[in-house]
């Protein structure tokens, strides 16, 4: 068979010809598309061959700054809105239940499991103290029995005990009690930055953009039954509340933290899950 002869406006069709046996039809749908958004891109742009090589660098390092402990590419996702974009097709809330958020680089698998009240800080140097309680609910108000709530939070240094070394803290796994209610300790949020060291940081700096996140506290709720939830909750009058770097602010999610006896820190909130489809 003879060899095509190249043209540059015929090339994306003649790309997309070669993919036309692909078995897997969603894995053809999506190749199919990136492969004309990224050629509509290079034609966009007209990036030089330096440049491009340029940004395949910039690809490159982020995957070796990506490790068990910091995932580079979840951090260039999440700082170009992408993660939360991913996030809003796949969660939408119903009416009264709680809204989601991005997940974020700093979750841990296997974080230890604590008894309702106790506290996922280990030092007094974390932070200042705080209580947080609330319920887990469905939709039409009947509590979770068992609910499992997955919590994680940066200390007051701004950083998270993954970036400090192996020993897990400011994290831990609860069980709702049997009419949906949780209470455990932690420490107040406080702002901070994401990590800013790498590619993801220069790509910040080159684009006039700050690195910092407002004070939050991460949740993953799961029950059987119901969809899980990956959420935040904002510190009311928290700095850069309107400019997180990683566009994960939603109104609904900043509550109050109130200062309580003894300079405790004090917060309530009620989860409102969604029933998976099919599901009632």
């Amino acid at each position: 068979m003879a060899v095509r002869k190249f043209s540059e406006k015929k090339l994306t069709a003649e790309v997309l010809h070669r993919i036309r046996n692909t078995r897997n039809p969603r894995l053809k749908q999506v190749m199919a598309s990136f492969i004309r958004h990224v050629h509509d891109f290079v034609r966009d742009v007209k990036p030089t061959q330096e440049e491009w090589f340029k940004g395949i660098q910039f690809l490159t390092e982020t995957g070796h700054w990506s490790t068990g402990k910091r995932q580079e590419f979840i951090l260039m996702s999440d700082t170009l809105g992408v993660s939360m974009l991913v996030d809003a097709l796949n969660y939408q809330a119903g009416a009264g239940t709680t809204e989601s958020t991005v997940l974020g680089p700093f979750h841990r698998e296997k974080a230890p499991r604590y008894p309702l009240g106790a506290s996922i800080a280990r030092k007094a140097s974390d932070g200042v103290p705080c209580s947080v309680s609330g319920t887990v609910k469905d939709a039409r108000g009947r509590p979770i029995a068992g609910a499992q709530l997955d919590v994680w939070q940066a200390g007051a240094d701004g950083f998270y005990d993954s970036q400090k070394g192996n020993a897990m803290n400011l994290r831990g796994i609860f069980r709702a009690d049997a009419k949906g209610r949780f209470h455990f300790r932690c420490v107040k949020p406080e702002y901070y930055p994401v990590p800013h060291d790498g590619p993801v940081g220069r790509m910040l700096t080159a684009t006039g953009r700050h690195p910092m996140r407002p004070p939050h506290l991460h949740f993953w709720i799961t029950a059987r039954g119901y969809k899980p939830l990956i959420t935040h909750l904002f510190v009311k009058g928290g700095k850069y509340l309107d400019s997180d770097a990683v566009f994960g602010v939603k109104p609904e999610l900043i509550i109050d933290f109130k200062r309580g006896k003894g300079g405790v820190a004090e917060a309530n909130y009620d989860f409102v899950l969604m029933r998976e489809k099919g599901k009632k």
